[in-house]
């Protein structure tokens, strides 16, 4: 489960317009990240989130400008050096993408094909793993706390469970930046902080870098060591999530967000006009 150390992401002036498209979906982007931070990317529905995963998993160029990974610009990867990078990159969806009826041992370590050549690769397609892949996989699935699952089917878990088993798999792939699309969206809220506290884990105590989009505007405050606000594909917003104010929320999303217990409307506009 060990990876090599994470990169530091550069996104350099970057702007993104979809083909047929009068809008773009992303406009001027510039942001460094840190090795090992766990940054979480809100907004709006159309706010330009998902499409800045894709363009950092380079499954979508960027339009303009650069996206860099250490000194590695994205936009010149092709071939060898591309599938290098996509395999060095996990990605967390909202759906688990797990094989429901295979065993949960057996999902996890789907996660190693990438990593595989050879003989080995063959074998493990035909789920003829070694000693060593299984250790991996025993490892990350003791990481997400469900080594008492290993052997249990997949479609027996709850949705939360899955979510976990789908991260196992991505640590079992060894990544040096993990990419996560809405990963508690559709899970209900115990099961999105058991999720949420796994991904902080992955950052803190394994040391990779997360950035995930997130729909729950508490689970970026209470999870996240940095947030970036994305308003129409714009940056609106970058900082720790200890500055996530009302103001700086409704700068982001044009509205009041939450309602934090004992503050009256007047007090709100207050920090904005004070803002």
């Amino acid at each position: 489960m060990v990876a090599d150390r994470s990169p530091t992401v550069t996104l350099d002036t970057v702007t993104k317009v979809f083909p047929g498209k009068t809008a773009p979906a992303l406009v001027d982007l510039s942001a460094t990240i840190a090795p090992g931070q766990f940054v979480a990317v809100i907004g709006k529905s159309g706010a330009g989130k998902t499409t800045l995963l894709r363009c950092l998993s380079r499954a979508a160029l960027v339009t303009s400008r650069a996206i860099r990974f250490d000194r590695t610009e994205l936009e010149e990867l092709r071939g060898a050096a591309l599938r290098a990078h996509r395999a060095r990159v996990g990605m967390i969806y909202q759906q688990f993408n797990l094989v429901r009826r295979l065993p949960v041992i057996d999902n996890v370590l789907i996660g190693r094909l990438a990593r595989l050549r050879g003989w080995s690769r063959w074998a493990a397609l035909a789920h003829h793993f070694d000693a060593r892949q299984r250790a991996i996989a025993f490892r990350c699935l003791d990481h997400v706390g469900l080594l008492d699952r290993v052997w249990q089917r997949t479609d027996t878990l709850s949705g939360g469970e899955q979510q976990r088993v789908a991260i196992a798999k991505i640590l079992a792939q060894e990544p040096t930046v993990v990419l996560a699309d809405e990963p508690v969206a559709s899970l209900d809220l115990s099961n999105g902080r058991l999720v949420m506290q796994t991904l902080r884990r992955v950052a803190s105590a394994v040391g990779i870098t997360v950035i995930a989009t997130l729909h729950h505007v508490e689970h970026a405050r209470n999870y996240a060591d940095r947030v970036l606000g994305l308003k129409a594909g714009r940056l609106v917003f970058d900082g720790p999530a200890s500055r996530l104010t009302d103001a700086a929320l409704f700068e982001i999303f044009g509205e009041f967000v939450t309602e934090p217990a004992g503050r009256t409307e007047g007090e709100r506009l207050g920090e904005l006009a004070a803002s």
